[in-house]
């Protein structure tokens, strides 16, 4: 196997961004560090690759892209690639997908390996912090998604004003205790979410249940479905649609009627939403949008002159009422007192 840059990085005890940059913009290195990056090259035999395209000549050929997400398997994900895919057609960009399988050794090892493949990153939902990202990408164009960064362009969506409308909707129907089914630890948008809903929830007098973690997967619902009911909650909202199905399948087993007797709200509106029976309440995320977005921000970025201050774009989210929530039991509409005058 050929010696790649992370190969130098580490033997010259450099960063990745401090070694790609020896080679791409030498007058931005000292000296000393430039002659210890040289020589640690020579030494394992590495040679810079001569294809790698200058930005100057990207608006005239095709750029290519690495998009890296966390579980292709995820629908939500699905819906993301195919746009940004159709949207980077149009912007002269080829989009080459990768899968970390939520891994964030996976995703540090290939964000090392196709640096010097690709002229941009779009890298979704990433385990690793977003400082370890914007050194491994080094002078690579990055966007993120589903993570913010004072480094980098982002795309986020309003989780908090999402959650918001679920937490009122629920509170109309006189749920007051209401749980959280966690996603993955190292996620950075479950950690948001619990930080928002715990916030909001308190705004609203509801007493709230966090729950521990789990996979973001319909498995990781099912496994979360006994602790929900043991909570108590009369409702409960899931990181994503996924773990939500989980959950309303786990309630089922357990003889736990939704929403008779469980209130199931998820994340994202997949199209997997409409297919459950009942079909899924959930926080509509417009990931096709954010795709388009990503294309965009990195096209800018590809075709820039000088870099611009990284700026971060937030998209709106919608509660989608389905089948999945109801009143909890007694429950009476409450109306207002209207006077003849």
């Amino acid at each position: 196997m050929n010696p790649t840059l992370t190969d130098v990085a580490q033997r010259a005890g450099v960063s990745l961004s401090t070694a790609s940059r020896a080679f791409s913009d030498p007058d931005r290195i000292g000296r000393d560090t430039l002659r210890r990056i040289i020589t640690a090259a020579e030494e394992i035999g590495y040679v810079a690759s001569a294809g790698r395209r200058s930005r100057s000549s990207l608006p005239t050929r095709s750029a290519t892209v690495a998009m890296i997400v966390p579980d292709i398997g995820n629908p939500v994900w699905a819906g993301f690639v195919k746009a940004a895919q159709a949207h980077g057609w149009n912007r002269r960009q080829t989009v080459v997908l990768t899968d970390t399988d939520g891994s964030p050794d996976r995703e540090r090892e290939i964000i090392g390996e196709l640096h010097e493949r690709v002229d941009g990153f779009v890298v979704c939902s990433p385990r690793l912090p977003a400082h370890d990202i914007v050194e491994l990408c080094g002078d690579t164009p990055l966007v993120l998604v589903n993570r913010t960064s004072n480094e980098a362009n982002s795309v986020v969506p309003d989780a908090a004003d999402g959650l918001r409308q679920a937490l009122e909707y629920l509170r109309v129907l006189g749920h007051e205790h209401v749980a959280y089914a966690q996603g993955s630890p190292l996620s950075w948008s479950n950690q948001t979410r619990v930080e928002a809903i715990q916030q909001l929830a308190d705004q609203a007098d509801i007493e709230l249940e966090v729950l521990g973690w789990q996979a973001e997967t319909v498995a990781g619902g099912q496994a979360a479905a006994a602790s929900v009911v043991a909570s108590g909650a009369t409702a409960v909202i899931a990181h994503n649609d996924l773990m939500a199905l989980g959950i309303m399948s786990g309630a089922a087993a357990l003889g736990v009627e939704v929403p008779g007797e469980l209130s199931v709200i998820g994340i994202d509106d997949t199209p997997l939403a409409e297919v459950g029976r009942p079909t899924l309440t959930s926080i509509q995320v417009p990931m096709s949008r954010a795709g388009v977005m990503s294309i965009d921000m990195l096209h800018q970025q590809l075709t820039a002159e000088t870099p611009a201050e990284p700026r971060m774009i937030t998209l709106p989210t919608q509660l989608v009422v389905r089948q999945s929530t109801g009143p909890v039991a007694g429950w009476t509409p409450a109306r207002r007192d209207r006077s003849d005058g």
